[in-house]
């Protein structure tokens, strides 16, 4: 197995910490090689709260994952979310020097790189500068530029934003416990790379990924991102109400969730009782499943009508900006029973579920191709296309310093005179002149022909 063609992606959630390891096959879809799973200790709301039980945690996630897989890893992608994420509009643009070339890529990383010297306030900074719109001399609406002539380059920017020191205390517990950081990358945009299609993402989707702690939101429309958004709630928070109501312990309130629970209270009769075992001895308690719906309910109304107000904020409601192919829900909370009936209530839109299987190989585990691991999956993704695109890169590099190296040919008198012979053969029997200039005819000459004799015969 090549160890450089492994990608390893590192989800640190609120609820539990996974490492998955993957690499691309033959036929572009991401297989799968080990997992990792262990219960986050340290984090609260996408924040680290404790650094040593969080490092802790990612190693052995990350243990369980090189045991599953059968190899070492040393450098892995992470996600980030929490609450101290937000997101703004920005406007920028450059004067390009050379007008008379063409646009280029390192005209657009310029371009990108002024943006993330903008003045933040104090504690945070940027996190992802993600162009939408091009304009090239006041001509809008363009989606690539490069290739093209102009002196002014400007671009719309969506721009995620987040704490310092959140930041900086996940990269710590990554170093801290033994492996290199590959790169960062905001988790619902991860999610929203493992569960969306292309044809998604041009029509106007909204991606709802509710964790154990947030709930993390993305709206693409014309293939672009268009808005961001975390709201501090999550699965944790309906686990507490039925804590709470029904006056039992945080691990039987969990179970209780995943077995019975379900968004929708009608859907229980008011005989349908769940038996709880009771702490040292105790008498067993008697949970009403109408109850115990109706606590999860009134919680999940309260985290859809907030994801459905940033959705407003967004301005779904404009002809220009609707969202047509509605929201998709993904992440451990999109497991709860009839939440999807109870999401396109809230919300009037066409809904269903995100699962992270359209990029999976087909002999990927059902288990691995559930909500829980979309985020996971995305960054694996991420990852390997860094990988992909650094490769390339050291490639283009390698090939311009042979380009340069390489020495200016000249022209012996033995091969002048050679070419001399040939020319004064071909003027006395001109049937041999192809056989005689045959053999020094270039590749590219032989192309063209090729592809004129195609041509012609398809005229």
């Amino acid at each position: 197995m090549e160890q450089e063609n492994i990608a390893v992606g590192l989800d640190i959630g609120t609820t539990k910490i996974v490492a998955m390891i993957g690499r691309k096959n033959e036929y572009g879809k991401v297989e799968i090689l080990g997992i990792g799973k262990a219960k986050s200790l340290g984090v609260h709301r996408g924040v680290v709260n404790n650094i040593t039980q969080t490092i802790q945690s990612i190693q052995q996630a990350v243990r369980d994952a090189e045991a599953n897989a059968g190899l070492k890893v040393d450098q892995v992608t992470v996600g980030i979310a929490g609450q101290h994420i937000r997101s703004l509009q920005h406007s920028d643009y450059i004067t390009r020097a050379n007008y008379d070339d063409v646009i280029e890529e390192q005209d657009i990383e310029e371009l990108c790189n002024q943006v993330h010297k903008l003045v933040m306030l104090p504690g945070e900074e940027i996190i992802h500068v993600l162009p939408q719109e091009y304009k090239v001399d006041g001509q809008a609406e363009i989606t690539q530029p490069i290739g093209m002539h102009g002196a002014r380059l400007e671009a719309n920017f969506h721009v995620v934003v987040g704490q310092i020191s959140s930041i900086r205390n996940i990269v710590r517990c990554v170093k801290n416990s033994g492996l290199e950081l590959g790169g960062v990358n905001l988790e619902p945009l991860a999610s929203a790379n493992a569960v969306l299609s292309q044809e998604e993402k041009e029509a106007g989707v909204a991606l709802i990924d509710i964790g154990g702690g947030t709930t993390d939101l993305a709206i693409f429309k014309d293939g672009i991102i268009r808005h961001t958004a975390v709201i501090p709630f999550g699965g944790n928070v309906i686990t507490e109400d039925i804590k709470d109501g029904c006056s039992i312990i945080e691990k039987q309130a969990e179970l209780l969730k995943v077995k019975f629970g379900s968004a929708w209270p009608g859907e229980n009769k008011d005989n349908e009782i769940v038996s709880i075992p009771g702490l040292r001895g105790r008498e067993p308690k008697e949970i009403s499943l109408k109850n115990l719906s109706k606590i999860i309910h009134y919680r999940a109304v309260e985290i859809i009508e907030q994801v459905f107000q940033e959705i407003k904020n967004y301005g779904h409601e404009e002809q220009r900006k609707k969202l047509i192919a509605g929201i998709v829900i993904t992440g451990g909370g999109a497991q709860l029973k009839h939440l999807k009936q109870l999401v396109e209530y809230i919300t009037g839109m066409d809904t269903r579920i995100g699962l992270p299987n359209e990029h999976l190989a087909g002999d990927t585990e059902k288990d691995t191709a559930s909500p829980i691991f979309a985020t996971a999956v995305g960054l694996v993704m991420k990852a390997i296309y860094e990988h992909e695109h650094q490769v390339q890169e050291e490639k283009e590099e390698e090939q311009a310093k042979l380009e340069e190296d390489q020495p200016i040919q000249t022209v012996s008198e033995e091969e002048q005179t050679s070419s001399e012979d040939t020319e004064e053969l071909a003027q006395e029997n001109p049937e041999k002149q192809d056989r005689a200039t045959g053999p020094r005819r270039n590749i590219f000459e032989k192309f063209f022909d090729g592809l004129k004799d195609f041509l012609d015969k398809a005229e």
